[in-house]
């Protein structure tokens, strides 16, 4: 992360910025030259630097902190050598830093396991979070300025001075010390610079660090966002190493989980204030409810202090682990904005001591006073020397109190940085340790290099005193382990962070992100989760469709179509469902087709049968009138025998068309068919034969004419058995070859299944229908020649009407029954089933019944031989 200052300068702007790089790149420039030399010289360049802070020891660790956030800014005329830094602001969270390293250097010193008879010096630089000046005194530390005159002409062969440099806190001052001391494999440990991009040991081969990657911060926030049902959200970054690359890799990893970011911008704490009210307005005036900010602390107290005149509230924010546990940003938050805020923090940590010694700091007593009594002064506001400033009004002691001060220094909520501190201390001793053969003693004569340190390094494995692990990946990294973090109101107006879960990288991806505690306090105090969502959430039924020119969490909802479902949240397909089976309302189920056919329960079913037994009963009637007057001239002139069995085939024309009703199987798909055309050849073939019998009988009353031998009624049986025997032979091959069968029809009726009969094969069926349009044309032919024989009651003609109606029943049936969909198809063909068999009952044998029943003084032979006055029709 970026330094963690104190106060930052009101008149630092970007060319300055820009000088800091161009003096490292010139110093670089200058180690490679010299570095190239073929004699080489010690030429110091430039001032010396001196320690702020150090103490002689066996083994000498460097020390890298911005002790002072800040420097005056002189402009450079380019026409003299330029002045050092003047470093201004001090940084109380530095100074805790390199105390908790003092600490450590201290307890190793005093153990009697851990480098026994070996001391740990130090030499501790400031860097005034300048960049260039990191740079500087990281080669002062490599290169023991202090024992080198500047007209000394002995050769540059001595060892480094340190064997590793503790820090620095920031990401982008570390990226800068790794680049230059990395070739000489001088260990570089940071306690605080977690950017993503330090992992890569091509180019920084010798940074470790003892706070784990952004490259598992980044996901976890974003695994974190994503948990919550975040997916439209605001993010607002520190514009240098640790806010572009951990922003990065969080953009990354929101993609893939589906979380889109309106927008996303950053700023660094030095940018004119007019950049930062540009980024609040956007923040106004977005949809977006959920705000990640990936900042470093200084950046956040700048963005805080902007934020106050604003109406702000109501957004929730989620914080990386350099602001989110921080006393004093939450102290800041006069105006309630980052109520509820939740992220990320290095798990907390204890360090047995640690507090006591930053407690007992004696200024006057120190070997490093300078610093001290600077220090000493910015902490209680007052001068070891007297002043006229009126701002201080007392005389410094050097024996105030510690506890009775609140601030930075005395905050001991950064105590897992402190930890961090400690621990790369730690493991620069252990590496040691086993260099140098430690038992009871160390091995005095082994040469110590910063090479063979960064190998031990790489492969330490221990616990400090409270049982915290200690190692290091194959990047330098430990392992990513996360607290989850929650403001929520405590006493008297404060802030308490609340660990609310657990995040472990190490840990399989669904057990990663663990929330422990569901009583989580939101923005505004709310005990509900905010919803911050470009689109609503696409119910089950519906499917996304993004919207044009907008990120993919912009879409609408779209119902599903017909026949088509989505039983899931925010689908993006609907899913068809299987042939039997028919959306719903709703289009969120499939729910099993209607299987739909012609059955007596309806209405249509219902009169389709009715007429059908009605028509039997009706020839049940004149069949029982028939053979009460069969004995009468009417009937016997008629073929008494070829009526009673035409009046069986109409009532077996009559009971077959049931067949056509119900739920089809597959006998009734067979026996509907084949019955309805044997039957229909059976009738036809009566009524052929009384046509025929007609003829031959008005032949036979001529001169010299005897046909009736020739057509009596064993002709007349055998007529009728031949005809029919046709019918049954062609069904019987219809039934072999190809037989109707059950049939489910899924197309004509998109939601309901047709239960229908097939035809098998198409050529039985026309064929049975083909041969029974014969037989009725030739009916009718036959009749029509016969029409106007000489008779007072010409069956002929009527036999005429009946095919006349026959035939055009069945002729308009066939378009009507290719056109009829599902069991319409069946009601027409039972229609005309039953339209044909009654224009037979009717025409042929209700006008017999009629003169029967009626007209009985016309049922006689002299009637019927033409010989009455008065014609029977």
């Amino acid at each position: 992360m970026p330094p963690d200052d104190f106060a930052f300068p009101d008149n630092m702007v970007s060319a300055q910025r820009w000088a800091e790089h161009g003096c490292t790149f010139l110093q670089l420039l200058l180690l490679v030259s010299f570095s190239h030399t073929q004699v080489p010289f010690c030429r110091p360049v430039g001032d010396l630097e001196t320690p702020q802070l150090s103490k002689d020891g066996d083994i000498i660790l460097g020390g890298i902190f911005s002790f002072h956030s800040s420097w005056k800014n002189r402009e450079n005329t380019y026409t003299q050598k330029p002045l050092p830094l003047e470093c201004i602001s001090l940084n109380f969270r530095e100074f805790q830093f390199a105390q908790s390293m003092l600490f450590a250097i201290e307890e190793i010193n005093n153990s009697t396991d851990l480098l026994p008879g070996i001391s740990l010096g130090y030499d501790i630089y400031d860097t005034c979070g300048s960049i260039a000046r990191s740079v500087k005194v990281a080669l002062a530390l490599t290169n023991d300025d202090s024992n080198v005159s500047s007209t000394s002409e002995g050769p540059c062969m001595k060892a480094a001075q340190v064997q590793a440099i503790m820090g620095e806190t920031s990401s982008s001052p570390s990226t800068a010390i790794a680049t230059v001391i990395g070739p000489f494999n001088i260990p570089l440990i940071s306690h605080f610079a977690t950017c993503a991009c330090l992992s890569d040991k091509t180019k920084y081969p010798s940074f470790l660090r003892t706070i784990p990657s952004d490259y598992y911060q980044s996901r976890a926030l974003a695994h974190l966002v994503k948990h919550f049902g975040w997916t439209w959200v605001g993010a607002v970054r520190t514009n240098d190493d640790y806010g572009n690359n951990g922003m990065a890799t969080f953009t990354e990893t929101a993609e893939q989980l589906g979380v889109c970011l309106e927008y996303s911008v950053s700023f660094f704490r030095t940018d004119p204030l007019e950049k930062i009210q540009k980024i609040i307005e956007i923040m106004k005036s977005s949809t977006s409810k959920v705000i990640v900010a990936f900042l470093s602390h200084m950046d956040m107290d700048v963005l805080m202090h902007e934020l106050s005149p604003h109406n702000l509230t109501g957004h929730q924010w989620i914080g990386s682990e350099s602001w989110i546990f921080d006393s004093q940003i939450a102290a800041m938050d006069k105006n309630h904005i980052l109520d509820g805020a939740i992220g990320l923090s290095v798990p907390k940590a204890r360090v047995g001591g640690l507090r006591e010694f930053m407690f007992n700091v004696e200024p006057l007593n120190s070997a490093n006073s300078e610093l001290f009594t600077e220090f000493w002064e910015a902490l209680f506001s007052c001068k070891f020397k007297e002043s006229e400033s009126a701002e201080f009004q007392s005389k410094c002691t050097g024996h105030e109190d510690l506890t009775e001060v609140e601030n930075s220094f005395t905050d001991m909520s950064l105590m897992p940085i402190f930890n961090n501190v400690y621990k790369g201390v730690y493991a620069v001793a252990h590496a040691l340790h086993d260099i140098l053969s430690c038992n009871k003693t160390c091995n005095d004569n082994v040469r110590l290099d910063p090479t063979t340190i960064l190998q031990h390094l790489k492969k330490i494995h221990f616990k400090t005193k409270e049982g915290d692990e200690v190692y290091f990946n194959e990047n330098g990294d430990p392992t990513g382990t996360y607290e989850i973090i929650n403001w929520q109101p405590g006493e008297n107006g404060m802030v308490d962070f609340v660990t609310v879960g657990l995040y472990d990288a190490s840990l399989p991806a669904d057990k990663k992100l663990n929330l422990t505690n569901s009583a989580l306090i939101w923005t505004q105090n709310s005990l509900e989760v905010p919803v911050s969502v470009c689109s609503e959430t696409c119910p089950p039924g519906t499917r996304k469709v993004l919207q044009k020119g907008k990120p993919v969490c912009c879409h609408d909802c779209v119902k599903c179509a017909e026949g088509e479902i989505s039983n899931t949240t925010d689908s993006v397909t609907c899913v068809r469902c299987p042939l039997e089976t028919w959306s719903n309302e709703a289009r969120d189920a499939c729910v099993k087709k209607e299987a739909v056919f012609l059955s007596y329960g309806e209405i249509m079913g219902a009169l389709l049968t009715a007429a059908s037994l009605f028509g039997t009963c009706l020839t049940a009637i004149v069949t029982v009138i028939f053979f009460r007057y069969r004995k009468t001239p009417l009937v016997r002139a008629n073929n008494s025998e070829l009526s009673f069995l035409l009046l069986f085939s109409l009532t077996l024309c009559f009971l077959c068309s049931l067949t056509f009703i119900g739920e089809p199987s597959e006998w009734s798909c067979m026996l509907r068919h084949t019955a309805f055309g044997i039957t229909f050849v059976l009738c036809l073939s009566c009524v052929l034969g009384k046509t025929i019998v007609v003829l031959m009988a008005f032949k036979a009353t001529l001169p010299g004419k005897n046909v009736m031998k020739w057509f009596g009624p064993t002709q007349q049986r055998l007529s009728v058995l031949t005809f029919t025997v046709v019918q049954v032979i062609i069904c019987i091959l219809w039934l072999t070859i190809s037989p109707p069968f059950p049939f489910r029809n899924f197309n004509e009726i998109k939601d309901k299944i047709i239960l229908e009969c097939s035809l098998g094969s198409a050529v039985g069926f026309w064929s049975v229908l083909g041969y029974i349009g014969l037989l009725a044309v030739l009916c009718f032919t036959l009749a029509f020649l016969a029409r106007k024989l000489p008779d007072n009651f010409n069956e002929a003609k009527f036999i005429t009407f009946s095919m006349l109606i026959f035939c055009a029943v069945w002729i308009t049936f066939i378009p009507a029954y290719v056109s009829s969909p599902g069991k319409l198809s069946v009601a027409v063909e039972i229609f005309a089933i039953l339209a044909s068999t009654f224009g037979l009952l009717f025409c042929i044998f209700i006008p017999k019944c009629y003169v029967m029943l009626l007209k009985p003084e016309k049922n006689t032979k002299k009637n019927m031989m033409g010989k009455g006055q008065s014609k029977l029709f």
